[in-house]
């Protein structure tokens, strides 16, 4: 129990030190939906056939991204209002 104590206020010592992750939580969040459109693009390209183009592609890749992300905000929204 000791050493557990020991290790918590060691914890506890370099917290504010540590990036908080809100800073950090955008370009991740970004990062990651660039990575989703690596995949669903291609996805959407071999759906139509070809007769659209690799952009017009990756763009509604990223419109089906961004509108699920926004029907779970609004859901969050709408289930936890007390949070917003």
């Amino acid at each position: 129990m000791k050493i557990i104590n020991e290790i918590q206020t060691q914890l506890s010592d370099i917290t504010p030190v540590l990036p908080s992750q809100g800073r950090r939580s955008l370009p991740l969040k970004l990062f990651v939906a660039l990575l989703l459109n690596l995949v669903i693009a291609p996805t959407v390209l071999a759906a139509t056939g070809g007769t659209i183009s690799r952009v017009n592609a990756y763009a509604i890749g990223l419109l089906g991204l961004v509108t699920v992300g926004l029907a779970i905000y609004l859901m969050m929204v709408m289930l936890q209002p007390e949070r917003f």
